[in-house]
């Protein structure tokens, strides 16, 4: 008897719909074709202790079993629940007539309970596309994939529940999600808020500029100075998500296996891995690609610690994420591309010793040790971050002062309207969203400078050094500051503020 089930591969973050035959004849044996990975292999000896822990038993009988496509390999412990029921209806231990109107994804234990699987949410997708009746999962994955309307859901804590359920004993429920009110809960107070942050106001301004045109920074200062609580509070200050981005985010983080029984993500994701941190593990990839930290996040905040710590080929894989907000990793039969639309946040110390131009602290790096630190970061790296600021440390009548400080929810007012004003001007422009995407063509159309302006920024290039790099940079931060000004055009005082966020291209930094 031949019986067919449906399960589902993902691929980046897309799914790609299994179709799993299960063919019963004389003889005995247990054959699995079509390209299954050690894990699935394995999987007969899982599928045999829980069918006799529940009731049933292992065919004994010559059992084949073809995975389709048979030219693309399947990978993981999830198809065991697959793999399973195909061998139930196809020996006619059930009947379950209705079987072929389902995908069915699940990693069984040795007693018939489910454990979780990764992209729920994408394979949910796919079969709300692909016309499907409905999905039956682990419990612990329901409400990720729940957030698909027009798909019946079914969360399966045992074998057992999924049994009775074809032999007509209604024992599930569809698990029912409002996707929109799932949205819509807002944290309307954040985990870390910029009132708990003494002083450092011109700080929090730079932050307030990155924030609301999408710019990547770079934090320079001694240790102690406050940088990693400032950079923690950068989410906090960004625009509320779009429902779009939300399923992206959610998307990727189903994809990693990270999202915990949390159904739809409304919070940007905040990122910060260790500096000992590998290029696959930061960019994504493997033997079986999986994102890494820049995709997961996407949408949200990156924060790199400590900038010259990390090894130098591992900063220099993020130029091109950086550049086109995308990782794609190619392998011999398949390329997988990740999104990762990220506001890199970087820290880093003026010194090896951290305390280089600090009038109060010795200088103890020699001027050699100043260049090997300072060079780990490659100027093609540094080309992609618009603002770079000093950071110093607060002094104590400040850190003593109890009064309130502005609170992240004020902030985030002033980023989200100029937020509002770009989405306004590049409306018509595909894949740009903000002013840190403006090509140079986009720069030259919307960053238009008066007489005053091109000779004040004139004068700062000469006689500040700057680089010739920071032309861009500068155009883009004051057409930022402009719409947080709500100013149609660039002025000189515009130009003067964003000048002053170039530090590592002033003569003496890098050399």
């Amino acid at each position: 008897m031949l019986t067919k089930v449906y399960g589902s591969a993902v691929f980046g973050v897309e799914a790609t719909t299994i179709t799993v035959e299960v063919h019963m004849d004389k003889g005995i044996g247990y054959h699995l074709v079509g390209l299954p990975d050690n894990a699935i292999k394995e999987s007969s000896f899982r599928i045999a202790a829980a069918l006799k822990n529940n009731g049933y038993a292992m065919p004994g009988k010559r059992i084949t079993i073809n995975m389709a496509p048979a030219d693309l390999r399947k990978e993981g412990s999830s198809y065991d629940l697959t793999l399973t029921m195909g061998i139930l209806v196809g020996s006619e231990q059930i009947k379950a007539p209705e079987i072929e109107q389902y995908i069915i994804m699940g990693e069984l234990s040795l007693d018939g309970s489910l454990q979780p699987i990764r992209g729920a949410l994408p394979i949910a997708i796919k079969a709300k596309e692909e016309g499907y009746k409905g999905f039956f999962l682990p419990i612990q994955n329901v409400k990720e994939a729940a957030i698909v309307a027009g798909l019946d859901v079914y969360g399966v804590s045992n074998l057992k529940e999924i049994i009775d359920f074809f032999a007509g004993k209604d024992t599930l429920k569809p698990t029912v999600i409002d996707t929109r009110s799932e949205f819509y809960k807002t944290l309307d107070f954040p985990e870390f808020d910029f009132s708990d942050v003494r002083g450092q106001e011109s700080i929090k301004r730079c932050m307030e500029i990155a924030a609301a045109g999408g710019h990547n920074i770079i934090l320079i200062g001694p240790p102690g100075a406050g940088k990693t609580m400032l950079a923690k509070r950068v989410p906090s200050i960004l625009p509320p998500m779009t429902l779009r981005e939300a399923l992206e985010t959610t998307k990727i983080h189903s994809v990693a296996g990270k999202l915990k029984e949390v159904g739809l993500m409304n919070q940007r994701p905040f990122r910060s891995p260790h500096h000992t941190i590998s290029n696959v593990a930061l960019v994504g990839g493997g033997s079986y690609p999986q994102p890494g930290e820049i995709s997961m996040a996407h949408n949200g905040v990156l924060f790199l610690d400590e900038l010259p710590e990390f090894k130098r080929d591992v900063l220099e894989v993020m130029r091109q994420p950086l550049e086109d907000r995308e990782v794609t990793i190619s392998r011999a039969k398949f390329t997988i591309t990740y999104p990762s639309s990220f506001m890199l946040v970087a820290s880093m110390n003026p010194s090896p010793s951290g305390f280089f131009n600090d009038p109060s602290m010795p200088n103890t790096s020699s001027p050699h040790e100043m260049q090997r630190y300072m060079s780990k970061i490659s100027g093609p790296l540094l080309d992609r971050i618009d603002i770079h600021i000093e950071v110093t440390p607060v002094p104590f009548e400040k850190l003593a002062d109890d009064r309130k400080a502005e609170s992240s929810i004020e902030i985030r007012k002033r980023v989200t309207a100029a937020r509002e004003i770009q989405t306004r001007r590049f409306q018509d422009i595909e894949n740009v969203h903000y002013n840190a995407q403006m090509s140079s063509k986009l720069i030259r159309d919307y960053c238009v400078l008066d007489e005053q302006s091109k000779e004040l920024l004139k004068t700062a290039m000469e006689r500040l050094n700057l680089s010739a790099r920071a032309y861009d940079r500068i155009l883009k931060v004051s057409r930022t500051i402009a719409d947080l000004d709500h100013s149609e055009n660039i002025v000189s005082s515009h130009i003067a503020e964003a000048i002053q966020y170039r530090s590592l291209d002033r003569e003496g930094w890098l050399g």
